[in-house]
């Protein structure tokens, strides 16, 4: 017997319903980005692995998806390179282009290819898919989609206050009760200087980012592993655990950073940001975390994130400044800011929150029984009319028996079915039956039209 087929972990199939619910997610991400002035871009799955490479620190690069060179792909690799087991030296030998990671790098690939087309301040949004090779798990994929808008070309931090402002938007559209966690990478830098350890930000960044998911005594021992000395993650401890409101949180900080130049420029960054919204609150919940360090080592500013209220899942929504990335395409000095969506978790916080409106799973709203060719010429204009009126209808293409299409109806979740026999004919009229309610109504084609709109 054939062996079934299957897809790869950390992938998934969708069906029509669930594709009607994750289009108006992207829908109302699109809207709320067009509000904004931001104009839709796309690049392509794959990118030279060149482009990737050293974007996302060491860890990030382990997970990006490298493609194999087409045709020969051993060429020139010796037996020796084979038995050596250097597979990161191998990998740069048989693969020169890898899938996208995130669409963050590949924006600043594209802004640096077309510069000269570019209005600065240019405000991007793209919505595609990303792939990384990470172990699969609830809530996260190997496979996914990101919605990010991105502002390159302005150091202004009106730049943040509205992307805040957005993703408060869309969450207030999509009814997601949420919280907005903000930090600044920094204040991180701050941090690093004032416990002694300024040339370990990186790992420890790394390793405070993972609080939430593996808990204080870890992040602990693995601050230890990458030799930062006990006496500096002691100093770190009451930064780690700091409670209180974010007026609150930005005070203790100006004062345990006072030292540091960096770190009080990211508390004026932070505080400038917070008492900008406060002038048109948002509906979400806004707070300081100094634990956030969004683990990507091309943030340098503000950096945010965004957890559901009532659904126990990951990060849904995530961004922040990165003033020096598009300098590693040979463009120096080009400021840039952005947030990226998570639709494929902010799906899964719909579905458990069963949120989604009523009209969204509902794609055809009238199907038109096939009683043979007399009748079916008799509804085929009354089709067409309801669609040009914005109705979503079939006709059932076969004359089956009635069960099996009033079955066909049921399975579809039509709410409407319009019959039309001989009486109907004679009548110049049609049956318009609500297959929730059982209700029958005998109507013209301009009166079934109206009650449908």
């Amino acid at each position: 017997m054939a062996q079934k087929p299957s897809i790869p972990k950390g992938t998934r199939d969708f069906g029509p319903q669930e594709m009607a619910r994750r289009n108006y997610i992207f829908d109302t991400i699109r809207e709320v980005y067009s509000l904004y002035g931001f104009q839709q871009i796309e690049t392509p799955a794959m990118e030279n692995l060149s482009t990737l490479m050293g974007k996302y620190g060491e860890e990030g690069d382990k997970l990006l998806f490298k493609i194999l060179n087409s045709g020969d792909f051993l060429r020139g690799i010796e037996a020796s390179d084979l038995a050596d087991g250097a597979t990161g030296h191998l990998a740069a030998q048989l693969c020169e282009k890898g899938l996208r990671y995130d669409l963050t790098v590949p924006f600043a690939r594209y802004v640096v290819q077309h510069r000269e087309e570019l209005a600065l301040p240019f405000r991007r949004y793209q919505i595609q898919p990303v792939w990384r090779a990470d172990r699969p798990q609830k809530g996260r994929y190997r496979e996914f989609y990101q919605c990010d808008a991105d502002v390159v070309g302005s150091d202004s931090l009106l730049n943040e206050v509205e992307l805040m402002q957005i993703i408060d938007e869309v969450f207030r559209r999509l009814g997601i009760r949420v919280c907005i966690k903000i930090n600044n990478r920094k204040i991180l830098s701050g941090i690093a200087e004032m416990i002694g350890q300024a040339d370990k930000i990186v790992d420890i960044t790394v390793a405070i980012d993972k609080l939430d998911k593996i808990g204080l005594d870890a992040v602990n021992a693995e601050l230890a592993e990458d030799g930062i000395p006990a006496e500096a993650i002691e100093k770190l401890q009451p930064i780690i655990k700091l409670s209180g409101t974010n007026d609150e949180k930005l005070a203790t900080m100006r004062r345990t950073l006072e030292g540091s130049e960096v770190g009080m420029k990211g508390i004026d960054e932070v505080e400038f940001v917070l008492g900008t919204l406060a002038s048109s609150p948002l509906d979400a919940q806004i707070e300081l975390d100094l634990t956030l360090a969004r683990g990507l080592n091309y943030y340098t500013g503000c950096i945010f994130e965004v957890k559901a209220l009532d659904v126990q899942i990951g990060s849904i929504t995530g961004g922040g400044r990165y003033d020096n990335l598009t300098g590693i395409f040979g463009m120096p000095g080009l400021s840039g800011v952005g947030i990226s969506f998570g639709a494929d978790r902010i799906y899964d916080v719909l579905n458990q929150l069963e949120l989604y409106p009523e009209a969204v799973t509902t794609a055809t709203q009238m199907l038109f029984i096939n009683f043979g060719p007399t009748e079916t010429a008799y509804c085929l204009p009354v089709v067409a009319r309801a669609r040009r009126a914005g109705i979503r209808c079939e006709m059932y293409p076969d004359a089956a028996k009635m069960k099996k299409q009033m079955q066909y109806a049921n399975q579809k979740q039509i709410p409407y079915v319009v019959l039309a026999g001989e009486s109907e004919m004679a009548a110049q009229r049609f049956t318009l039956k609500n297959m929730i309610t059982g209700e029958q109504e005998l109507l013209t084609p301009d009166e079934m039209i109206q009650r449908l709109q």
